[in-house]
């Protein structure tokens, strides 16, 4: 029933949910901003996809699910620029070190299993000085919110696809040694123990 459930519902729960106005405003305001050899992290179902602006020479995108993966090539074959989605986690990235000019991450690093791993290998693959646009939410200001999340989240990982709301990609990016240059905090509409937004920019150093 599990598996089921992730190939035939949790992928259209994913789609619906993270291409709400409030999640494609956010992506437009950070997306473009990606440069020259881009590598994604957790590409999904490929709603960043049309926000790449100019500037990009090519999009590498990873997704452990093969029903998102296809998704993804779905909309990678409208844009006029080369698009390689793998069907990989972030915690063990098939690049080079340093081979990267930018990294997007939208709402991926609540539902990897290691984040920690994930993070390093981003830091990894990203060139000294590139930029690491990020996009998350997580674990909230408010410690009554703070409360609420933490006793609903063993249910919301099974139906969330092992999605969790307190982790904190602020936190999770300077812990392995990026500089978050730019960040920003605060709900979005909706529920507030999965509606509480982090996002910013960190540079590799």
């Amino acid at each position: 029933m599990a598996n089921w459930y992730e190939r035939h519902i949790l992928p259209k729960l994913i789609e619906k949910a993270c291409g709400q106005p409030p999640m494609t405003e956010l992506r437009s305001r950070y997306v473009p901003r990606a440069r020259g050899k881009v590598l994604e992290i957790g590409i999904g179902s490929g709603l960043n996809l049309p926000h790449y602006g100019d500037a990009v020479t090519s999009i590498t995108g990873v997704d452990p699910s093969a029903e998102l993966n296809v998704m993804a090539r779905a909309r990678a074959a409208a844009l006029n620029k080369p698009v390689d989605v793998i069907g990989v986690s972030g915690e063990a990235l098939p690049a080079d070190d340093a081979s990267y000019d930018s990294i997007v991450c939208t709402w991926t690093l609540c539902s990897i299993p290691n984040p920690y791993r994930a993070v390093a290998e981003m830091r990894r693959v990203l060139k000294p000085g590139g930029e690491l646009l990020f996009v998350e939410h997580g674990r909230a200001d408010d410690p009554g919110i703070v409360k609420w999340q933490h006793r609903v989240e063993p249910l919301w990982k099974i139906i969330g696809g092992g999605c969790h709301l307190t982790r904190r990609a602020d936190e999770l990016l300077a812990d392995a040694g990026f500089d978050v240059t730019e960040r920003t905090t605060g709900y979005v509409p909706g529920p507030k123990i999965a509606a509480f937004m982090i996002h910013g920019v960190a540079l590799a150093r």
